[in-house]
């Protein structure tokens, strides 16, 4: 069933819990899954009626206390309980309207070239890579494109060898997906991916179903490159200043740790490949 994406929302989180979550009595066998609309209102302290409406969609101005409210019934995290304030405010007061599609400037470019030794890139909202210096280029060598990260994970097979876990990293891109997606559920982008992940990919369409949110974090990513080898990436995540639907992620290893080791000779690769570019390139 498909509602608004504030209903569709609300109905995924409420199905995510039990009433043993949120300390409420079972009774018998249940015929919905997850809690009742009437669990979550009386949790919420709203009208069995008004919730109804919230999540049908026929109430779309809900006040600041009852989004409060309702995002502790659900349980709800620091980063959903922001997509579900985002999913409640409309659409043209949403940050990414107007910004979307601006290409990556020069400067960034140039700065990320300067990066000799780190991986660094920049992603759209669908995960699109927009740009890479060397680096990137040769740590993302073996997916055929490179082109959009949710991709390389969901259909490229190289996805399953070069993310080590990979069902974090999966339920990771699904995630922040969502949550760009809370800034502009309108964006054309954002769609043609989930439509054509959701087609081709089990694994993404139950991952998106579940509506989870999750911007990028600090984590370790544990890779496998097939020419340097295993590799531990410590990363951070920038949001680009006159583009903020632009990131840019840095990979970096630990200073004399295997990854360094293996990064330096991810640079000779990265070196190769630049110059046997450059030798494709007919003079004039």
């Amino acid at each position: 069933m498909t509602g608004t994406p504030l209903g569709d929302f609300l109905r995924a989180r409420r199905e995510a819990l039990t009433p043993q979550d949120v300390g409420l009595p079972e009774h018998g066998r249940r015929r919905v899954k997850g809690l009742r609309r009437e669990e979550v209102a009386i949790l919420a302290g709203v009208s069995s009626d008004y919730y109804m409406r919230l999540e049908q969609g026929r109430e779309s101005s809900p006040s600041a206390q009852v989004v409060e409210a309702v995002a502790r019934a659900l349980q709800l995290d620091a980063a959903t309980t922001e997509h579900l304030w985002l999913l409640v405010r409309p659409a043209e007061a949403r940050a990414w309207r107007g910004t979307d599609g601006l290409p990556v400037s020069a400067q960034l470019r140039q700065l990320m070239d300067s990066w000799s030794d780190a991986p660094a890139f920049v992603v759209g909202p669908a995960l699109d890579v927009l740009a890479g210096n060397a680096m990137a280029d040769a740590l993302h060598a073996g997916f055929t494109p490179a082109d959009n990260l949710a991709r390389m994970v969901f259909l490229d097979p190289a996805g399953r060898e070069f993310y080590r876990e990979w069902d974090r990293a999966a339920h990771s891109c699904a995630a922040e997906i969502r949550a760009a997606y809370g800034h502009d559920p309108g964006n054309a982008r954002i769609a043609e991916v989930v439509a054509v992940l959701s087609e081709r990919s089990p694994e993404f369409a139950e991952l998106w179903a579940r509506h989870d949110v999750k911007p990028k974090t600090q984590e370790i990513k544990h890779l496998r490159h097939p020419r340097v080898g295993d590799l531990e990436i410590q990363f951070s995540t920038f949001t680009v200043s006159g583009a903020p639907h632009q990131q840019l992620v840095v990979y970096q290893a630990e200073p004399v740790s295997p990854t360094a080791e293996a990064f330096r000779r991810l640079r000779v690769h990265a070196d190769a490949l630049c110059a046997s570019r450059t030798a494709e390139v007919p003079l004039v």
